[in-house]
C-alpha cells in the first residue's frame, strides 16, 4: 500500500505595475492578457475539479491594476494603447504611430504554442517578415485591414483555452480567419472585459468555498531582506559587490509598510485578513522573519536552498531532503508561532520547466509517481508535507493549448489518487491540531535557530543585487528614498500628497526592476523596464515638488542584454 502525503501546491500571480503613472498610460499589456488567458484557466481547472485544493498567491499590486482595467471596462475610458487599437473605430485611417505600434506589439507570444497553431495568425507573421525585408518604409504597404486582423488575432491567440472552449464568439472568429469588422473587434473587446471583470469574483468565490487558500506578499512585490539591510545579499554570496550606499534608510519601517498594506488590500477584497504570505521571490532573513511573525501570519514559505543554507550555518549539517524537506519549520528565536515551509525545487520546476515537452497525461502521471516515491522515502511513521510552489502565469505559454491537458490530467489524479491528499497550508495546520485523526501522524516541526538570507531562486539574492546595474538601481532608488524622508518629514505636503509618496516609493521598490537588470534577459525587456523604472522614480520626486535628477535621464543598464537564459530564472516576455 502506497504510503500518504500531504501536498500544497501554490500559484504565484504577480505582474509589476506597468501604469506610467506621468502619462496614465499602461506601458505593457499583460495583466489584462494574462488574465484573459491564465488567471482565468486556472480558476477554470479549480473550479471544475472539486476535489482539488491549492494556495493561490494574488500580490496587491496585480490585484491594483485588475481593479484598474475593471474600471476601463466599466467607463470605456482606456489607459490602455493596445486596448484602444482593438476598440478602435475604423472610420478614420490609423495614424503611422498605430500602425507602428501594432506592428511592434502584436507578435510578442510564444510563436511555436500561441502563433504557429493558427494559420490565419501564421500568414500574418509570414506577410510581416516579407514586408519587412524590404526596410521600415516597406511596412507602409500593409494596409489598415490587415493591422485590425493583426490585432484581433493577438487577442484571440491571448484567449485561454477554457474562454476558447466555451465562447461561441471566439469560436467564430477563429473559423472566420481574416477580414474583422469593427463590429467584430468590438465584440472580442466586450468579451475580454468580460473576463477581466469577473477574475477576482471568481477566486474570491473559490476562497469562500473553501477550494483555494489565498494569500498575500508584501503590496509592490520588493524583496524585503534587502529593504532591511542591503549587506544581505553577501550572506550566500560573501564577496558580491553592493551598492555605494551603505544602506536602504529605514527599510525595516517600509518592509513593514509593504506588509501591512498587503494585509489591508487582502482584507479588503476577499473579506478577511490572509493567513499566509508568500514573500516576493520566496526572500526571507531572519529580520523580515521576525517582522512577518509580529504581523500574526500562521506561515510563510521559501526555496529549498535557504533551507539548506540556514542548515549549514546553524546545525552544522547538510540538507537530508527526505527527513528536512516535507516537514513544517519553527524558528523559536525569530517568530515562535510562524510555520516556515519549504519548497520541493525540482518538482516546481518539473512543472514550471519540463513537462512542457510531454504529452500532459504523461506528465501527471510522472508527477504523482515523483510524489508516491518521496512518501516511500520518507521517515517511518511520519506524513510528509510536499510544498511545490510557482508562477501561476508564466509557464502556460510554453505547453500546448496552455496547458489544458497536462492541469486537466494533474488536477484529476491528484483529487482521486487515496494516497495523496491534495490541500492547504491553512487546512494543513488546522489538521495538525487535531493530529490523532491523522494515520500516520504529521511529520514534527523541524526547529532552526536562525536563518540564512535567500530566495528561491539559487537560494541567494543575486538576482536583485551585486552586478553593477542591479547596483546602480539601488543607489537611485537610495537616492529617492533620501529626498522622501526630507519632504515628508517637512510637513509640506498635505495628507493625499503624503500617501500618494508612499504608494509611489512603494512602487520603486519593487522586485521587477532589478530582476531584469541583466545580460540573461532580452535587451528589448531590458530596455523597457529601464525606462519605466526611472519614469516611476522620476514621478516620485515630481509628487515631492523636486526636481527630477539629470541621472534619470541615463539608462541604467550599460550593457547589451541577450536572449533570455534557461534554468529556474527564465521569466517569459509576458513578465
Amino acid at each position: 500500500m502506497t504510503r500518504p502525503l500531504d501536498l500544497v501546491l501554490v500559484w504565484h500571480m504577480h505582474q509589476p505595475d506597468y501604469r506610467d503613472r506621468a502619462s496614465g498610460e499602461f506601458r505593457e499589456p499583460w495583466v489584462y492578457l494574462h488574465a484573459l488567458k491564465d488567471y482565468s484557466d486556472m480558476a477554470w481547472h479549480l473550479e471544475r475539479h472539486e476535489g482539488m485544493r491549492a494556495v493561490v498567491n494574488f500580490t496587491p499590486v496585480l490585484l491594483d491594476q485588475l481593479e484598474d482595467y475593471a474600471g476601463q471596462f466599466a467607463s470605456g475610458r482606456l489607459a490602455d494603447p493596445l486596448l484602444g487599437l482593438l476598440a478602435r473605430r475604423a472610420a478614420t485611417p490609423l495614424t503611422p504611430a498605430e500602425r507602428a505600434f501594432a506592428i511592434d506589439r502584436c507578435f510578442r507570444a510564444n510563436h511555436v504554442n500561441m502563433i504557429r497553431p493558427f494559420a490565419a495568425y501564421g500568414r500574418l507573421h509570414e506577410i510581416f517578415e516579407k514586408v519587412d525585408g524590404f526596410g521600415a518604409e516597406a511596412l507602409d504597404w500593409l494596409s489598415d485591414g490587415y493591422l485590425y486582423d493583426l490585432v484581433t488575432w493577438y487577442h484571440l491567440a491571448w484567449t485561454g483555452e477554457t474562454v476558447r472552449r466555451e465562447s461561441a464568439l471566439v469560436a467564430r472568429l477563429m473559423s472566420q480567419g481574416c477580414r474583422f469588422t469593427e463590429a467584430d473587434r468590438l465584440a472580442l473587446f466586450a468579451l475580454v472585459g468580460e473576463v477581466v471583470r469577473g477574475i477576482v469574483p471568481r477566486w474570491r468565490a473559490l476562497a469562500a468555498d473553501g477550494r483555494v487558500e489565498l494569500s498575500t506578499t508584501p503590496h509592490y512585490h520588493p524583496i524585503a531582506p534587502l529593504l532591511i539591510d542591503l549587506a544581505a545579499g553577501r550572506e550566500t554570496e560573501p564577496r558580491a559587490p553592493l551598492p555605494a550606499a551603505p544602506a536602504y534608510p529605514g527599510g525595516r519601517e517600509r518592509a513593514d509598510w509593504q506588509l501591512r498594506s498587503a494585509i489591508e488590500s487582502h482584507a479588503r477584497r476577499f473579506g478577511e485578513v490572509p493567513e499566509g504570505l508568500w514573500p516576493a521571490e520566496g526572500a526571507l532573513s531572519a529580520p523580515f522573519l521576525r517582522l512577518i511573525g509580529s504581523r500574526g501570519l500562521a506561515w510563510t514559505a521559501t526555496g529549498e536552498g535557504v533551507l539548506a543554507a540556514s542548515l549549514r550555518a546553524f546545525a552544522g549539517r547538510g540538507l537530508d531532503r527526505a527527513r528536512d524537506l516535507y516537514r513544517p519549520w519553527r524558528l523559536p528565536k525569530l517568530a515562535p508561532e510562524l510555520a516556515v515551509f519549504f519548497r520541493d525545487d525540482r518538482l516546481s520546476d518539473l512543472i514550471g520547466f519540463e513537462y512542457q515537452r510531454w504529452v500532459g497525461p504523461d506528465a501527471a502521471a510522472n508527477f504523482v509517481a515523483e510524489l508516491r516515491a518521496i512518501a516511500a522515502a520518507a521517515p517511518e511513521g511520519e506524513r510528509p508535507v510536499v510544498s511545490v510552489i510557482l508562477d501561476g502565469e508564466n509557464p502556460w505559454e510554453y505547453y500546448p493549448y496552455n496547458g489544458w491537458y497536462f492541469l486537466d490530467a494533474l488536477y484529476e489524479r491528484l483529487a482521486s489518487d487515496p494516497a495523496i491528499r491534495p490541500t492547504t497550508y491553512r487546512e494543513y495546520l488546522a489538521r495538525r491540531r487535531e493530529a490523532a485523526s491523522d494515520a500516520p501522524p504529521p511529520a514534527a516541526f523541524g526547529e532552526l535557530a536562525g536563518l540564512t538570507a535567500g530566495s528561491w531562486v539559487y537560494g541567494n539574492l543575486a538576482t536583485w543585487i551585486g552586478s553593477a546595474d542591479k547596483n546602480r538601481a539601488w543607489d537611485l532608488l537610495v537616492a529617492a528614498k533620501q529626498s522622501y524622508d526630507l519632504v515628508a518629514g517637512s510637513g509640506r505636503l498635505d495628507e493625499a500628497a503624503r500617501a500618494a509618496a508612499a504608494q509611489a516609493l512603494g512602487d520603486c521598490e519593487g522586485s521587477d526592476w532589478f530582476w531584469w537588470f541583466g545580460d540573461y534577459n532580452p535587451a528589448q525587456a531590458v530596455a523597457s523596464f529601464d525606462r519605466l523604472y526611472r519614469a516611476k522614480l522620476a514621478h516620485l520626486y515630481r509628487i515631492l515638488g523636486l526636481p527630477v535628477p539629470a541621472a534619470l535621464d541615463v539608462p541604467v543598464s550599460r550593457g547589451a542584454g541577450h536572449p533570455e537564459a534557461g534554468g529556474t530564472m527564465r521569466r517569459s516576455a509576458s513578465a
